[in-house]
């Protein structure tokens, strides 16, 4: 079987119709062999960047269906090592997130704990800032000590002491996504709902959890910037898993303006201290317990909505969530005592501030600050660059609040001085005055819930 023909057959072949009119004709549908045949041909090396590229823009400009959707899964998958969480130490449930990244997003970092103080086991694997959109992992290494790589042996141990554990993707885990997600970067083809679908679930299944909750981004600064696009991705996703035979659901939430009042690696830890104690954010706090109770609905530890909210917010008001959050820390060789000790004081000091330059209403757009973060020093344009743990952006006012001019709107705070003046500019993009209250939007726009409670 020839690559060439693979790709060839996805790309399909265009005619004209009567009216001038492009139209594919002909089969365009992988069968389960073609797909395995390709897939594990670019991991063994047998099949060129250049070759892979192209069935790449052919699935980009084509789709796929929901069975090939499922078997490129598969493939990827299996083209790893895939980690068993069940045994005679390590009982379930096992239910994890994932987002689809956004700015301020740091609902990982406070949800894990409440949930796992719930009797739920989380195991998340997680990834790093790349584009406008920030990273777990980049988060967690701002702790000093904090390791986001662990073995399986100690992945399952963590999560049978501590209720959860935070990991990346080794190079055992799915190497076909990572391969195809570097690819997918350099040929513009990130935004593509049948890649996206299998890069995720590849990695979320190779970790074994039983039930999966999506959070999908929608707007300026998400991948998703429509709520049709979202709900297309979010259906991928939910009806992907459950064909895998994992239980699943998906949240559609806002990404115009950021969550949140702290943009950055170490100011976002602190920002989820702040959920932990029950002072965070409105829009976090909504956002993490919406979260938080499909997980616990998914993992059978409440059986509605509104037990499963009282439930995460009385392990935020004991003190359970914040302990566990701790002990994470140290479990994964972070000091918990230095960690508060450092709480509002690690700061880049290359700083400047952002003031009002009209009255009235104001918006801040999340894509270009989440532009400005990386210009600072927050996120990363390749893989290679480095991340600033002490950069980021510390919001005084959200959307929707008034404010006079010369009301000091943010602070500032660059990886270098010279970065500065080029992120006060993104910033100055993303802010907009006007003289009418602004219409809030909801947080959770929709939701898609489970199809199958049983599985396979």
């Amino acid at each position: 079987m020839r690559a060439v023909e693979i790709i060839m057959k996805k790309r399909g072949t265009f005619i004209r119709d009567e009216n001038g009119k492009h139209i594919l004709t002909g089969n365009t549908t992988l069968s389960n062999e073609e797909i395995k045949c390709i897939v594990e041909g670019y991991v063994n090396g047998e099949i060129p960047d250049y070759q892979m590229s192209a069935l790449l823009m052919a699935i980009y400009f084509n789709g796929m269906t929901f069975e090939e959707t499922a078997a490129l899964t598969e493939c990827m998958l299996h083209s790893g090592d895939v980690i068993s969480l069940k045994s005679d130490y390590l009982k379930g449930p096992f239910v994890d997130k994932h987002s689809t990244g956004g700015v301020g997003d740091k609902i990982s970092l406070p949800l894990a704990p409440i949930v796992a103080s719930c009797g739920v086991k989380v195991p998340m694997m997680s990834g790093r800032a790349l584009g406008h959109t920030g990273g777990t992992l980049d988060k967690l290494d701002s702790i000093k000590g904090y390791r986001t790589t662990v073995s399986a042996d100690e992945f399952c141990a963590i999560i049978s002491k501590n209720g959860y554990a935070m990991t990346g993707q080794t190079e055992k885990i799915a190497p076909a996504d990572r391969l195809l997600y570097a690819l997918r970067d350099v040929t513009g083809t990130v935004e593509s709902v049948p890649l996206i679908t299998a890069s995720i679930l590849s990695k979320k299944i190779a970790e074994g959890s039983d039930s999966l909750v999506f959070d999908v981004k929608c707007g300026s600064g998400a991948f998703m910037k429509s709520l049709s696009d979202a709900k297309t991705l979010a259906s991928s996703l939910v009806k992907t898993a459950n064909a895998m035979g994992k239980k699943a659901s998906a949240l559609i939430t806002a990404m115009d303006t950021p969550l949140g009042l702290k943009i950055g690696n170490f100011l976002e830890i602190e920002e989820t201290l702040d959920c932990l104690r029950g002072e965070g954010p409105t829009d976090v706090m909504e956002e993490t317990y919406a979260l938080g109770a499909e997980m616990l609905i998914l993992g059978e530890k409440a059986s509605s909505k509104e037990e499963a909210l009282e439930k995460c917010k009385a392990a935020v008001e004991s003190g359970q969530a914040l302990k566990k959050f701790l002990e994470n820390v140290e479990a994964q060789g972070g000091s918990s005592r230095k960690l508060l000790e450092e709480e509002g004081k690690r700061r880049s000091p290359f700083s400047e501030k952002l003031y009002a330059e009209d009255d009235g209403y104001i918006f801040i757009e999340a894509y270009n600050t989440g532009l400005a973060g990386v210009t600072l020093g927050v996120g990363r344009n390749k893989t290679t660059d480095t991340v600033c743990a002490e950069s980021g952006i510390i919001l005084h006012k959200k959307s929707g609040d008034y404010v006079k001019k010369g009301d000091a709107l943010m602070e500032l705070f660059g990886k270098n001085e010279e970065c500065l003046p080029e992120a006060k500019k993104q910033l100055l993009r993303a802010i907009t005055y006007s003289k009418s209250p602004i219409e809030k939007t909801p947080l959770i726009i929709h939701e898609m819930k489970n199809e199958t409670r049983q599985g396979k």
